[in-house]
């Protein structure tokens, strides 16, 4: 048996861990990274944020679903499953090899094999046939294993019917109907991509709206999008019994209701995925959401011991998984870190897409904030004329005496592309003037600005004009 001795062992190879590992090698530090999986890239790259975010892409492009603004006919072209997986495939290929380079080019030693902790200061690493590998002494542990689908044992999963978001990867047909349990950022995403390719979709929750989260007014519009696309929305309701009736998913809820379709997405929240590490050898535990608690360098109750991404809970981005990953490896190594953005955008890529940063308008109103709004539609903007896609707006949140940029949301197409103009405006404190003052190149969704910052601005000088 090989007993390795490093600086760093980090369990996971997602975007978290990558980014951890890279940061150390950088810093001077011996590091190693174990992954229960065959290749390295975690679960975002072969059942989370790549292949998803692909099949939207893909849907989009073989449907030409943006084309159907110009056509007489608004029914989708007719795409098969199997082209959907040949796009997909070749984004987790090329993904999959950008890892294996950046893993070389920075010497840093990949494990495959299953890690459990014997105590605070070590790992065994084992194989499928739970032979023993390695044994792992270092300095620090950062743990990056993700999450899972939070799925009841008494509901019984398969492959074809009754599915999670790992599962419903695994399609080789596109259902004619769907019922999607859950209205969080899972459900509502892959219910979208389904409405786009034809399929009859329902969302069910037990909350009012989809993606509660949102600022009010951007959810308004999205379940608007959304109802044109033929996505339809039940809220109240809970389910009791899932199951598999004749090769259709069956849903009874609490109410006494029963609705039935060809599958069924279980999308009712994730788990931290630590279940073979043995955590508990080294004191570490899970909160009562299931997750591993830490503190705000990312570190557990065991000092030398870290987690970062999925497996601590919210917000379960890539992008914020990335950064905690890096900020944690430089507390880990001794070097200079800062905090954690406060403020940091999100991206949700439904159909239509929607990205914010900031406040929200309910945020700034039970927090007593004099604020005004400046709003931009994607019908008055050029570019959206051009491409075929007129749904949308851009929404700013700016302080009514400061002006000072509060939030900023935007729903439509490139909105989490474009988001990071408002972002960095915020991130200097720049006010709504900014925008104003500046040329943007036309015709660009990102003109958007402008014409929000104007409408908003305007609402402010009348106020000032009407008091005199």
């Amino acid at each position: 048996m090989e007993e390795i001795i490093v600086d760093l062992c980090i369990i996971g190879s997602g975007p978290a861990g990558q980014k951890a590992a890279i940061q150390a090698v950088k810093l001077g530090k011996t590091v190693v990274v174990v992954e229960k999986a065959p290749e390295p890239g975690g679960q975002c790259l072969y059942s989370g944020t790549i292949p998803s975010k692909s099949l939207r892409e893909a849907i989009l492009d073989l449907t030409r679903f943006y084309e159907r603004g110009f056509a007489t006919q608004s029914s989708p072209s007719e795409v098969s499953f199997e082209d959907l997986n040949k796009r997909l495939s070749k984004v987790i290929e090329e993904e999959r090899n950008m890892v294996y380079r950046q893993f070389k080019k920075n010497n840093i030693r990949l494990i495959q094999g299953s890690a459990r902790f014997e105590n605070q200061h070590m790992l065994i690493v084992v194989d499928n046939d739970y032979r023993l590998l390695c044994q792992i002494k270092s300095e620090n542990f950062i743990i990056a294993t993700g999450s899972q689908p939070r799925n009841p044992k008494e509901i019984t999963f398969d492959d074809d019917v009754i599915l999670d978001s790992t599962r419903l990867l695994k399609l080789r047909k596109i259902p004619k109907s769907m019922l999607v349990l859950g209205g969080g950022i899972i459900g509502s995403e892959y219910a979208s991509f389904f409405a786009a390719l034809g399929t009859e979709v329902v969302i069910i929750d037990k909350k009012a709206h989809i993606l509660p989260m949102l600022d009010s007014e951007i959810g308004i519009h999205l379940q608007t999008a959304l109802t044109d696309i033929g996505l339809r929305f039940l809220g109240g309701k809970e389910p009791e019994e899932v199951s598999r009736v004749d090769n259709r998913a069956r849903v009874k809820f609490k109410d006494g209701s029963v609705l039935e379709a060809d599958i069924v997405l279980y999308a009712l929240g994730r788990v931290a995925n630590v279940s073979s590490l043995h955590i508990e050898n080294t004191g570490v535990s899970l909160n009562d959401k299931g997750y591993v608690p830490v503190n705000s360098l990312f570190q557990t109750v065991v000092p030398s011991i870290y987690a970062v991404g999925d497996v601590i809970g919210g917000p379960c981005l890539a992008s914020t998984s990335m950064e905690q990953g890096r900020l944690a490896a430089r507390h880990a190594c001794g070097a200079q870190t800062h905090q954690f953005p406060e403020f940091y955008p999100i991206g949700i890529y439904t159909i239509p897409e929607i990205s914010s940063c900031g406040y929200t308008e309910d945020e700034l109103k039970a927090m007593g904030y004099r604020y005004e709004v400046g709003r931009a539609y994607y019908y008055e903007i050029a570019r959206s004329h051009i491409v075929g896609s007129n749904l949308g707006m851009f929404k700013i949140l700016f302080h009514a005496e400061t002006l000072e940029i509060l939030g900023v949301h935007v729903i439509g197409r490139s909105a989490t592309e474009v988001i990071h103009i408002g972002q960095i405006a915020k991130s200097f404190n720049a006010k709504i003037d900014y925008f104003i003052d500046q040329i943007f190149n036309y015709p660009t969704y990102a003109e958007g600005y402008r014409v929000a910052a104007l409408n908003g601005y305007n609402k402010v000088a009348y106020k000032k004009i009407k008091k005199f």
